[in-house]
């Protein structure tokens, strides 16, 4: 690390902590050269990712959102905050894990109901029904019976 004094490029750790709950390492540092000493913060470099919606626009992914649609979903059934906080950890994972930095609404959406669908029957269905725009009854019922052919297999 260069010296902000005498831009030496070498310089000693001297003591290092977490930071912000541990998001971050702080580091004393002694110049090598002058002496003198400074603070450095080491930081976990976060790729923005962009989403890319249906009209074609983009936007930054927000977790939040995620967070609301699964809330959302699961409103008034017997699913606790720990379960949704769960889920909403899972759909993350994966949208960082794909690489790239861009993903589609469409993605994300089949994350979310894969997720969904571990979790509550009436959760994923309402989910469902909003994110894939049943046009008609029958295509509403189409997904409830794969739903509930896959709970007989149980």
């Amino acid at each position: 690390m260069k010296c902000p004094f005498c831009y030496v490029p070498e310089s000693k750790v001297i003591d290092s902590r977490p930071s912000d709950n541990g998001a971050s390492i702080r580091r004393r540092r002694e110049c090598v050269s002058c002496g003198r000493k400074f603070t450095t913060y080491e930081r976990v470099e976060e790729i923005p990712i962009m989403v890319i919606k249906k009209d074609g626009s983009r936007q930054a992914f927000d977790r939040m959102k995620i967070t609301n649609g699964i809330m959302r979903a699961c409103e008034k059934r017997p699913v606790t905050m720990d379960q949704i906080e769960e889920k909403v950890n899972q759909v993350e994972a994966k949208v960082y894990n794909k690489l790239s930095k861009e993903i589609s609404t469409t993605e994300i959406g089949e994350f979310v109901m894969d997720a969904l669908k571990e979790l509550d029957d009436v959760a994923y269905v309402r989910f469902a029904s909003v994110y894939r725009q049943f046009k008609d009854l029958n295509s509403f019922l189409e997904e409830l019976h794969g739903l509930l052919e896959k709970n007989e297999k149980k």
